[in-house]
């Protein structure tokens, strides 16, 4: 029987389904730390776990070491997985399972993923196509990075995760605006990177043992940093269902090779990565941790299993059924164009008309729901079926056709009247 803890510090719906597949495993008594209260938790995890622990800051590794140390006495003495989803609870969860003696992911690892300036002097150094970059902790620095690299260039902080705070710089009177906002700092320096004009994609892998098991291709379009600058914008994740033909040969090659580098040794990661117009590939970055964005609900979609539980057996047992890969399938993010609460969303009875046999899944935001926070946007549609070509049609048709307008709901009921 292992013991294990799964750090949780918000219940959001993603989160709790990855702590609802670890809660079911066998042979596991499962325990969680969160920055909640145990009412948070729905009622089934709140029955399946054998102890909780509430603290403030769960990316606090000394708290975080507390935490667990409490918990362990009631498990029996021992712990024996620290785990966790969010990017920014990697480096944490490294240095408490090195205090502490757990098995998984050291910390060197965690920070070469987790540091993205650091991520790229490794791979540079591995000799893997990864865009050029400089870390400034000064604005003077900066500015002589951003001459060398040349403009556009992408700034963001060194350990962003979903494109948080990332920016596209054309001038040298932007930078200078970005780093009145935020200023470069010893504490808090400042990533500056190559722009990659091309076709943006994520290289999705399990590794197990140090050896890689399984991949996933996915494409953006248009790309994460465009869906970032322009809110209005809906996007869409598509994943082809043919990915081990000679067009990815590359990357399934630099992929491999970046996570041996990395020091990756078992666990699920997500690299996004470009497709310059000339033919070659760059690394943007990569992230240990499961993906956002729906990525792992449309992984279990396209290989017809449950990728939460499959995760789950993965940090926990340390063992993966590579399963075939069987759809092609994509999501559509509906975000809202205005301001306000969701006011409409047209276009759905189009879509259910031509496409209903190919949606799985939904969720349709809801008129007098507020506007979203997150990239994601208000909603989301997926798409499936054996022929790329067919899901492919289908997210374009649903791109075009879909609408969600903000607003006062109640003056949309009027003017549509």
């Amino acid at each position: 029987m292992l013991h294990a803890i799964f750090v949780v510090p918000f219940g959001m719906q993603t989160s709790l389904r990855f702590v609802r597949a670890t809660s079911k495993l066998a042979d596991v008594r499962l325990a969680v730390i969160s920055q909640e209260k145990a009412s948070k938790l729905p009622a089934d995890i709140r029955q399946s776990i054998v102890a909780f622990h509430q603290i403030e800051d769960a990316l606090d590794s000394n708290s975080l070491e507390k935490a667990v140390r409490v918990l362990a006495e009631q498990l029996g003495g021992r712990v024996d997985r620290l785990i966790g989803i969010l990017e920014q609870l990697q480096e944490p969860l490294a240095k408490v399972r090195e205090k502490l003696g757990i098995r998984g992911m050291a910390l060197q690892t965690a920070t070469n993923f987790r540091d993205k300036a650091q991520m790229k002097d490794v791979l540079r150094a591995n000799d893997l196509p990864c865009a050029a970059h400089a870390l400034a902790t000064t604005a003077d620095e900066a500015l002589k990075s951003a001459e060398n690299i040349g403009y556009p260039l992408i700034a963001k902080p060194p350990d962003g995760a979903g494109a948080k705070n990332t920016v596209r710089v054309e001038t040298r009177e932007q930078l200078v605006s970005y780093m009145r906002s935020i200023p470069p700092t010893k504490a808090a320096p400042l990533l500056l990177e190559e722009f990659i004009r091309g076709e943006e994609y994520s290289f999705d892998t399990v590794t197990v043992g140090g050896e890689h098991v399984f991949h996933s291709i996915s494409k953006y379009f248009p790309s994460p940093l465009e869906v970032m600058e322009s809110p209005w914008i809906q996007w869409c994740v598509f994943l082809p269902r043919e990915i081990d033909h000679a067009e990815f040969a590359d990357i399934r090659a630099a992929g491999s090779k970046s996570l041996d580098a990395l020091g990756m040794v078992t666990g699920l990661s997500h690299m996004e990565w470009f497709r310059r117009s000339d033919g070659s590939i760059a690394i943007s970055e990569v992230g240990a941790r499961p993906p956002g964005a729906q990525f792992t609900t449309l992984l279990s979609y396209a290989h017809d299993t449950d990728f939460y539980s499959a995760w789950a057996e993965l940090v926990v047992h340390e063992r993966f059924a590579v399963p075939e890969r069987k759809y092609s399938c994509g999501a559509v993010f509906l975000r809202g164009q205005g301001a306000g609460q969701v006011a409409s969303v047209r276009g759905l009875e189009e879509i259910e008309n031509e496409l209903g046999e190919l949606i799985v899944e939904a969720r349709i935001p809801k008129v007098g729901s507020p506007q979203a926070s997150s990239y994601e946007g208000e909603g989301y549609i997926i798409l499936r079926d054996p022929d790329s070509e067919v899901v492919k049609a289908g997210l374009r048709k649903l791109l075009k056709s879909v609408r969600v307008h903000l607003g006062d709901p109640a003056t949309t009921a009027r003017s549509d009247a």
